[in-house]
């Protein structure tokens, strides 16, 4: 966690107790110091409850720009939550209970300050002392890139500058360039940088490896780039990852004990998820023939794992001879393929619920890569490099592409969406799952990413 962060959650807690104060001294008054006190159960339930919802509805998300209009509505939404959850931990907990009034009050209180924190905090460029400092081994395409990357997150990292190895054509802006007379280890010891990022395309002959070693022993975080942009941005850089780097880099561990625990969650999720739902079948397959013509639910070979072929199914959302005559082609921005109640249902994600039913049957996996259609998946491997190991695990209702980037509906899209599948893959874990879960009812509530 970044120092960023941990400065804006402990604001939020801080934020909380003063909140439950507040509210107390509003509510009773003089005879707070009259007997009436609050015990360390109910004020941690509060706290607790009150960061949690602010995690589930993505009041932490560095990477996504929110606008005043969705901080709101995330904070509202937030407040509801803990609400509820607090109403119903005080049935489960008497202990924690200390009045709906007080609790009213305190979320009314808390909402208006972590709206003027976060607002106040997001909007500063670079918070002086919580920001790191890099310094790019590296003056050349991939330095830059890694240095464009720096920039974008202000709040994060402030640039030291690049250090020019002087082995390849220079692309960076010259005056960010520092100098490099005295050796790499000088530069550091001067500049104090938090991480070096090597950012050279190749290392045999131009390497500083006795600088490095001895940055490294002196405390310095080193970090090769595509680990870096993979740490920033929850994605790989595709482009500079080599086949040894995915050997030899962490992750990638999936052993059957985590198999095991994720077919559990699997089955109990998309079992529950369906029993609740069963109730819904027949209102919307009624909706569906009587919206147009043509079967309520949609069937079409997609790729699995392994790169094994099964049957996905959907509730209808196009017209029935949709690709009668264009074959298979991505859906579009307002796809004039898809009917009115489709578009209701897919805004919804209403359409996606009876893929539990292939979750049940083990095709697959509540959290995974989007499941593609063969006739992509034969064209998407021609020109993306290590497109097929995103069918190492079973594909996902939902998943990190899904939740993180929109709708792809292209080539680009598909490299895009492919750098956060690998990331998936590499870093996957059921605490994973859970975050990815949680972030899915995010993106239902706000509504992203359908087409």
């Amino acid at each position: 966690m970044t120092r960023f962060l941990i400065t804006l959650k402990t604001g939020d807690i801080a934020l909380a107790f003063i909140a439950l104060y507040a509210a107390m001294i509003i509510r009773f008054g003089e005879e707070l110091h009259q007997g009436v006190f609050i015990t360390f159960e109910q004020a941690g339930a509060v706290v607790a409850t009150i960061l949690f919802s602010s995690v589930v509805v993505e009041m932490y998300n560095q990477r996504q720009k929110i606008t005043v209009r969705d901080l709101a509505m995330r904070i509202i939404l937030g407040l509801t939550l803990s609400f509820f959850l607090l109403s119903a931990l005080y049935y489960v907990l008497p202990a924690t209970m200390y009045g709906r009034g007080i609790l009213f009050l305190t979320l009314l209180i808390f909402g208006a300050f972590q709206f003027t924190w976060h607002l106040f905090f997001k909007r500063m460029d670079i918070m002086p002392g919580l920001a790191k400092k890099v310094l790019i081994l590296g003056a050349g395409p991939l330095a830059k890139e890694i240095g464009t990357l720096v920039s974008a997150n202000g709040q994060q990292f402030t640039l030291a500058g690049y250090y020019d190895p002087e082995c390849e054509p220079v692309v960076v802006p010259r005056k960010e360039i520092v100098e490099n007379g005295a050796g790499l280890f000088h530069t550091v010891e001067q500049l104090k940088p938090d991480h070096v990022v090597v950012s050279l395309p190749q290392r045999r002959g131009t390497f500083p490896l006795q600088d490095m070693l001895s940055c490294k022993i002196s405390g310095v975080d080193i970090v090769d780039a595509p680990s870096f942009y993979e740490q920033v941005t929850g994605k790989l850089l595709l482009e500079n990852i080599t086949p040894s780097w995915f050997i030899f880099s962490d992750g990638f561990r999936i052993n059957n004990l985590t198999r095991l625990f994720k077919r559990l969650l699997d089955v109990t999720s998309a079992g529950l998820g369906l029993l609740l739902t069963l109730p819904l079948f027949p209102v919307i397959a009624l909706l569906i023939k009587l919206d147009s013509p043509g079967p309520v639910f949609f069937r079409q070979t997609r790729v699995g794992q392994r790169d094994e072929e099964f049957t996905l199914i959907k509730f209808r959302t196009m017209r029935q001879d949709a690709e009668t005559v264009t074959g298979a082609v991505w859906a579009q921005q307002d796809d004039p393929r898809i009917t009115k109640l489709g578009h209701i249902l897919r805004k919804t994600r209403v359409d996606e619920i009876p893929q539990l039913i292939n979750v049940v049957l083990g095709d697959m996996s509540l959290i995974g890569p989007r499941p593609e259609r063969p006739e992509f998946v034969s064209e998407l491997k021609k020109v993306i490099p290590y497109y097929s190991e995103r069918h190492f695990v079973k594909p996902g209702v939902t998943g990190w592409a899904q939740v993180c980037y929109p709708y792809g509906s292209s080539v680009e899209d598909a490299v895009e969406k492919l750098r956060y599948d690998l990331y998936y893959i590499k870093n996957l874990s059921l605490l994973f799952d859970i975050r990815i879960i949680l972030r899915t009812i995010n993106v239902v509530l706000f509504q992203e990413g359908s087409r």
